[in-house]
């Protein structure tokens, strides 16, 4: 039996191949793929061949934003059945060093995380992980609900690391899909007020149609800053807006390695600053919030794609302005 997968061959280039369909080993499960949401590193990855100290240097299948139905299990494997509808968690930690067993899973230095080099991603049929990885979904959640589950991780971490508080109002910077999650969990954690900024009409339109607000006062003040574009010069200039002991999250990775930071301003003020580094035990939150009506994610998916036109998918944000997520398909 073969299995289709969208392999990276070299930079900007996508190749559908037959591979041997996987078979689980006795702590893990397969799943048939169902729904790949598109992140911005798969398409860094796909037309840069770098993120940080990460580098591409060879074949390598993408995609970590993933759902499925579960179509096998090892021998060992009881928290799911054959049948069941799951989202994956994408990063498998070694469970056993001290950072997971301080509960840090997300940063153990042996994390295998998918699509991430050296490790291969989700744009698979069938793929095999860890049981452990795999949180039961409701059937009243849709498959792409689920594998927005990841980007929505993000902003629950980012909300964490920043203590965020009910009734802060919360600046977010960057209306990119983890931009809008972020915003909209803060308004779940009960912000009293939620403004994102965006140089694109489109996407600050979206963030209005998801109950967020949109930044028309250049004067107002903050309690908490979600740092989510990346871009040079952003970081530095939401901190000046943050009140007196504010916190701010940055959520990724910015664009230039060196932040320049106002720290003679800042310092009179008490800012906190936490960097955020992917997420820790937010799955069953996610899926919580999701199910109950609290976050939708749904908007955010603008464009649906199968898995021969995977390579129009990881450049859609570069062809379609107009976009937030794209989600592949590899049962299509």
């Amino acid at each position: 039996m073969t299995i289709r997968a969208a392999v990276m061959t070299e930079l900007g280039q996508i190749e559908i191949q037959d591979h041997p369909e996987p078979v689980p080993a006795p702590h893990e499960a397969a799943v048939r793929v169902r729904a790949v949401g598109v992140c911005g590193s798969d398409t860094a990855y796909f037309t840069v061949g770098r993120i940080g100290d990460w580098v591409v240097d060879g074949p390598i299948v993408l995609g970590h934003e993933v759902s499925g139905e579960v179509v096998g299990v090892g021998e060992e494997v009881t928290s799911v059945a054959v049948g069941d509808r799951v989202a994956i968690e994408p990063g498998t930690p070694c469970r056993n060093c001290r950072e997971c067993m301080a509960g840090r899973y997300h940063l153990c230095p042996d994390l295998a995380f998918l699509a991430t080099p050296p490790y291969d991603g989700a744009l698979v049929e069938v793929m095999t992980i860890d049981a452990r990885n795999l949180h039961v979904i409701p059937d009243s959640m849709g498959y792409e609900e689920a594998a927005l589950l990841e980007p929505l991780s993000v902003g629950i971490w980012g909300c964490r690391r920043a203590g965020l508080e009910p009734g802060d109002d919360v600046l977010v910077t960057g209306a990119g899909p983890v931009g809008l999650l972020a915003g909209a969990v803060a308004r779940a954690f009960g912000a009293g007020s939620v403004t994102v900024t965006d140089p694109s009409a489109f996407r600050l339109g979206l963030a209005e149609r998801m109950g967020l607000g949109t930044d028309t006062d250049p004067d107002a003040r903050f309690d908490v800053l979600l740092e989510c574009s990346g871009a040079k010069g952003v970081l530095a200039e939401g901190l000046r807006r943050l009140r007196p002991a504010g916190r701010a999250a940055m959520i990724g990775m910015p664009k230039d390695e060196l932040v320049g930071l106002p720290l003679s301003q800042l310092t009179v003020n008490e800012l906190s600053l936490s960097l955020v580094h992917r997420y820790n035990h937010t799955w069953p939150l996610a899926i919580s919030l999701v199910a109950s009506g609290r976050v939708d994610v749904a908007p955010l998916v603008t464009h649906h794609f199968p898995l021969a036109e995977t390579a129009d998918a990881l450049l859609l944000g570069k062809r379609v302005t107009d976009s937030v997520k794209a989600v592949i398909h590899p049962d299509r």
